[in-house]
């Protein structure tokens, strides 16, 4: 039995809804049913009643439900009484952080980090947005960095979590060029010659932030979704083949327009991209739950530079 099936099954308990669970779990409905199923089999009892609408537990899922509650406390108890007793941990900054930025933002900055802060041992772990907050609520993690937008908010609690912001990225449109730069497809396309698209899958936040893009230009983009995924560096790799047109963030495609091997496909507007600010959050400390020495000088340091840099910002934009 996989733990994430206990989680899969305590959300659809809560929402009665197997398409509502699905998308809380970052996962497409017919994988979420299937994990249902493979703990159904697992137990050898229905725990849903299928012949009801909206999705009900059976009386065995009734009993289950209580059960699973306690395992996963247990589960999450049990980690945290040995993540206090290994010493080693304590000198160890935990990251949470979705895969896009694990790949394009995190190598330079812990670059950038080791130059200015000091050495500091790190463990990352990449995941969807879902469970990088799941990560962070359920102790799994110290920090978890996330792209942030208005419309798309994370549901933190200011009161139990802090927030640094680290900077701001741009979603934009890309395709494959040529030697001169010029690329294959460029926006808006036609209903005549609609785009190869590139998209990202439903309950990816990414996609979400594309989805916003369609719906608030003010030119209409005409494309032919063509491939899927949740991933912006399988996405990328497609986009290099020449497949059809990605919108991608733009550090994750630095060395691809150096090269020219990638170009910008909205011909430089920005009418075609949304900006995302990158967040940096933790739990605040308390006396319960101080948290990591390492971790709260870390803390410090960034939220000083933070501070500092939008002073420099506003001295700037005055002058």
């Amino acid at each position: 039995m996989e733990t994430k099936w206990l989680e899969d099954f305590v959300s659809l308990a809560e929402t009665n809804s197997f398409s509502r669970s699905a998308e809380l779990r970052h996962v497409t409905q017919p994988a979420f049913s299937r994990r249902i199923q493979s703990l159904e089999a697992w137990l050898g009892a229905d725990l849903i009643d299928r012949t009801s609408y909206p999705t009900r537990l059976t009386n065995a899922g009734e009993i289950f439900f209580e059960q699973a509650i306690a395992m996963l406390g247990q589960i999450n108890n049990a980690r945290a009484l040995l993540r206090g007793k290994r010493t080693s941990i304590q000198t160890t900054v935990d990251f949470a952080v979705p895969h896009t930025l694990s790949l394009t933002f995190v190598p330079k900055w812990l670059t950038e980090l080791q130059k200015n802060f000091g050495d500091i041992n790190s463990r990352l772990l990449a995941l969807n947005v879902h469970d990088a907050v799941m990560s962070l609520a359920e102790g799994g993690c110290d920090l978890m960095l996330c792209y942030h937008h208005p419309q798309q908010p994370l549901l933190l609690d200011p009161a139990q979590y802090e927030m640094i912001s680290m900077g701001t990225e741009a979603l934009r449109a890309y395709s494959r060029c040529d030697k001169s730069g010029i690329p294959d497809f460029t926006l808006p396309g036609t209903i005549e010659e609609p785009l190869p698209f590139l998209a990202y899958a439903n309950n990816a936040y990414l996609g979400r932030m594309v989805d916003l893009i369609l719906n608030q230009t003010r030119q209409a983009l005409h494309f032919d979704k063509c491939y899927e995924t949740d991933m912006a560096e399988g996405l990328k790799m497609m986009a290099l083949e020449g497949r059809g047109v990605a919108f991608l963030p733009e550090s994750a495609v630095v060395r691809e327009l150096k090269q020219k091997q990638l170009a910008r496909a909205d011909g430089g507007s920005d009418a075609w991209e949304v900006s995302m600010e990158i967040r940096l959050y933790r739990e605040r400390p308390s006396e319960q739950r101080p948290g990591k020495a390492v971790v709260a000088k870390l803390w410090d340091y960034l939220a000083q530079k933070s501070v500092l840099s939008s002073k420099s910002k506003t001295v700037k934009s005055q002058r």
